[in-house]
């Protein structure tokens, strides 16, 4: 290989490991946040509140695409995002509520 390609190979080789640390800190990340969402859904379903808050969620949609802008990431992929999380979060409320 040449120095260029040898360079080129090592710098991938050490954005891949930091990617992959990102993907652990997400994944742990993650697990933290639906261990209080889920103690959420535990109280709503304890006084009989609806699993859905969307005026809460239209808030956090506007908060998290007011910080993605600012951490240079696309509004619209940050909103998507919480989209999802969102969605299953509320499934995991209704499950409680079962």
């Amino acid at each position: 290989m040449t120095d260029d390609a040898t360079r080129a190979a090592e710098l991938l080789k050490e954005y891949r490991e930091s990617i992959d640390r990102l993907d652990a800190v997400l994944v742990y990340t993650l697990a933290e946040r639906f261990k209080h969402t889920k103690a959420v859904g535990q109280l709503k379903a304890q006084h009989t509140l609806p699993p859905s808050d969307p005026l809460r969620e239209a808030r956090q949609i506007e908060r998290l695409q007011n910080l993605a802008l600012d951490a240079h990431l696309d509004p619209e992929f940050a909103k998507k995002f919480l989209n999802f999380i969102i969605a299953e979060v509320i499934q995991h409320h209704k499950k409680h509520q079962e």
